[in-house]
């Protein structure tokens, strides 16, 4: 007898299986077979809460308890009813009217489930946990500024945030003592999405515990908020100008034998955002910032005179600084003997003496100051370019940064009234050095 192999016929087999599966899903669809399907909910609805409030533990309210599981739901349907059903058609609430006692810590408050696709009785529904653990809590009212927030976004270009304001710009919350003195502050957050006119946005209200983190839906659902958690927030939105100057004077004379030089500011301009009204009271004042002359007084003194500002109390209504601005300011007066007057030397024109091989040299400003006085020649005589020369010595030196001694040689009748250094960048960059080599 011939032996027939696995692979003979395999057209034929394939048919087969195809109709065996076909007969089977017939004999399916016709039976329509009861069976259970599994379901998950996270979240379940606590109802008649006032029950609480208003029996003998007067003065109670409730509130999930922590990391409580979700349920679990089963419905046991035919095939045809079953195919239908969606998480969503799944509801589940726990009536605390139903509850066996409020005396037991936690309370327990049976859960009852529907669904909403026809064919489905409260019989064809089985839940786990069966009861819902609910704790009781003094009830605490408190009451809580709204913080107004824009997250990440801006407002259009050249635009500033002016104002953020919330109405009401407080609310009050009453829920469990324990979750009220969680709260750690109640934020409503806007979106600014480029625009660059004055708006008007209602949001919800968020809030954030002392762990800043977002309570939970069922933490939430505890509470009750003033407004029913909203609020109304206002953005006003001011155009930035930028270029306004900052001035500053001085009280008093220095010591005897001192004279006044310069007076620095830095910064001496800065940016600023106001309302129309704000920005033309600016330019009323030609778009300048004075910091009062009181606020600085050199009598007596022999030395540079540095004050920190602050420019917050010294702009107009209704104008601020631009969230990339300082509000402080730094004036420096300078005080110099009689007789003297202050130079300005390019740091490109200082000579580099043995400069180190194959390594570059970069001065950390543009600038340095010399300070020159003379007791028989008028200094507006001295030319900075020419009759100034200023050089430094590297020997020795290796990659780093260093502060070095400038040497100054000036013409016959003049002299430096202090010492001069400068600051340096010795590195193995390929940065190009503008300053003058020893050719040696």
């Amino acid at each position: 007898m011939k032996k027939r192999k696995i692979t003979d016929n395999i057209p034929l087999k394939i048919m087969s299986v195809a109709i065996a599966v076909v007969l089977w899903l017939i004999v399916v669809n016709i039976d329509n077979p009861t069976g259970t399907n599994y379901y998950t909910l996270n979240d379940v609805e606590l109802i008649n809460k006032e029950y609480v409030e208003s029996s003998d533990t007067i003065g109670k309210m409730c509130m999930p308890e922590q990391n409580q599981d979700s349920i679990k739901v089963a419905i046991t349907a035919t095939k045809k009813i079953r195919d239908k059903i969606k998480v969503t058609d799944i509801s589940a609430v726990a009536d605390l009217q139903q509850a066996v006692s409020l005396d037991t810590n936690p309370v327990m408050v049976p859960i009852t489930v529907t669904c909403s696709v026809p064919g489905v009785s409260p019989s064809d529904i089985k839940v786990t946990p069966q009861n819902l653990s609910v704790n009781l809590d003094e009830k605490e009212t408190q009451e809580f500024v709204v913080n107004v927030s824009r997250g990440d976004t801006k407002p259009g270009k050249d635009y500033e945030v002016g104002s953020l304001t919330a109405s009401p710009e407080k609310v009050r919350i009453t829920g469990p003592k324990t979750l009220i003195n969680k709260i750690d502050k109640v934020n409503a957050s806007i979106e600014l999405d480029g625009n660059t006119e004055d708006f008007t946005q209602d949001v919800n209200l968020t809030i954030i515990d002392k762990n800043q983190e977002v309570l939970t839906d069922s933490e939430m659902n505890s509470l009750r908020i003033e407004n029913n958690a909203k609020v109304t927030v206002t953005a006003k939105l001011w155009k930035i100008r930028q270029g306004v100057q900052i001035s500053a004077d001085y009280v008093g004379t220095p010591a005897e034998g001192y004279q006044v030089g310069a007076v620095r500011i830095v910064p001496d301009t800065i940016s600023v955002a106001g309302s129309t009204e704000g920005l033309e009271s600016l330019a009323d004042n030609n778009n300048v910032i004075t910091i009062p002359e009181d606020s600085i007084d050199i009598s007596g003194e022999s030395e540079d005179v540095e004050k920190k500002i602050s420019l917050t109390n010294l702009l107009p209504d209704n104008v601020k600084l631009t969230s990339d601005s300082s509000e402080d300011v730094w004036v420096t007066v300078s005080i110099l003997p009689a007789g003297s007057r202050e130079f300005e030397f390019p740091t490109k024109n200082i000579e580099v003496k043995n400069k180190p091989k194959d390594l570059q040299v970069t001065f950390e400003t543009a600038q340095i100051e010399v300070r020159i006085k003379s007791d028989n020649k008028d200094l507006d005589d001295l030319n900075n370019d020419k009759d100034i020369k200023a050089s430094i010595d590297l020997d020795g030196k290796k990659e780093g940064s260093y502060e070095v001694p400038v040497e100054i040689v000036l013409p016959d009748g003049y002299e430096t009234v202090e010492d001069v250094t400068t600051e340096v960048v010795i590195s193995s960059g390929t940065a190009v050095d503008d300053s003058k080599e020893n050719k040696e």
